[in-house]
């Protein structure tokens, strides 16, 4: 007997995951995770923190940027939901009003986790590339390390992994610094 032909997931389907799962659709594929854990949260809440005055706000730093805390973004036929987002104002010089966004973001942080780790790392990585994103990078609380990629002729380069508590002063926010040490709790 031959197997039933699968479909793409909707976004119907994705309004009807239960809360607190967080859900995705990515290359068609519904996928789920629980909410962040403490120290992920603490992680992306430091580094959120870090960067919204000085590039948000223009505080201590050049301004023009909208960084947010898990926005719900929709490229072409997937739903992504990273971490901490960030488009350049001249890019979106305003918010949606939807509450999604329908641009890719010029940066994106995914802070890993045992339970997200590998799709971020095998799936949404080179989604974000296909997509355009210009910077991606990968914060891991458990090991104490920032991966920082920009986006070269469709491919990821690496261009720092930082560990512990060095200072952070990375493409596309290497305007300002501050240590890694910073996000752990």
């Amino acid at each position: 007997m031959a197997e039933p032909a699968s479909r793409d997931a909707t976004y119907e389907d994705l309004l009807r995951v239960p809360p607190p799962l967080v859900a995705e659709i990515l290359y068609g594929q519904l996928h789920t995770h629980p909410r962040p854990a403490p120290r992920h949260a603490v992680a992306s809440s430091a580094l959120g923190g870090a960067l919204f005055d000085p590039f948000g706000r223009g505080t201590a730093g050049p301004g023009g940027w909208w960084i947010l805390d898990e926005p719900e973004i929709h490229l072409d036929r997937h739903v992504v939901v990273p971490d901490i987002a960030g488009w350049r104002r001249e890019r979106l010089p305003a918010l949606p009003e939807t509450a999604w966004f329908a641009i890719a973001p010029d940066w994106v942080c995914e802070v890993l986790s045992p339970a997200t780790a590998q799709t971020d790392r095998s799936i949404k990585l080179p989604l974000y590339a296909e997509q355009g994103v210009s910077h991606c990078w990968l914060v891991d609380p458990l090991l104490r390390t920032l991966e920082a990629y920009a986006l070269s002729d469709g491919k990821w380069l690496l261009l720092a992994t930082l560990k512990e508590a060095e200072p952070v002063r990375l493409p596309p926010f290497d305007a300002i610094e501050f240590a890694l040490d910073a996000l752990w709790a």
